[in-house]
């Protein structure tokens, strides 16, 4: 399975090396802005991390969105996750968009707007104290 990867945070490092590591084949690759990371991470993940703005076209087409079976927006910011994967969903036509929401008054929001998936980690630890 392709998939890329859009943030190089720490969520999006650490699901990158997971997937890496997992032995089930996957490729990956990780679209990050800041080009201090890039070339930190570039020692680890070699040539599966990019330097640039994950929600332009030519960004993503340059990371193979074109072919990626998953796109994932892990950036800190909502608007850029939704354009991410919107991009994803209606210029690349990917099966599958998963993005990052910081905000859970976000995800009905993503979710109306296409978003495969949405995943709200203060949402999930709500969820968790209330079971």
């Amino acid at each position: 399975m392709y998939i890329v990867i859009v943030g190089a945070g720490k969520v999006g490092y650490h699901l990158a090396r997971l997937l890496m590591t997992q032995g089930h084949g996957h490729e990956v690759m990780v679209i990050e802005k800041d080009r201090s990371k890039v070339d930190l991470l570039a020692i680890e993940f070699h040539d599966a991390i990019m330097e640039g703005d994950g929600s332009m076209v030519e960004t993503l087409k340059e990371a193979g969105a074109n072919r990626a079976d998953v796109v994932v927006a892990t950036t800190g910011n909502d608007e850029d996750n939704l354009v991410i994967c919107q991009v994803a969903k209606l210029m690349f036509l990917r099966p599958r968009t998963i993005a990052r929401v910081n905000n859970p008054r976000n995800e009905e929001l993503f979710t109306g707007l296409g978003v495969d998936a949405s995943v709200s980690g203060t949402k999930l630890i709500n969820a968790i104290i209330h079971e």
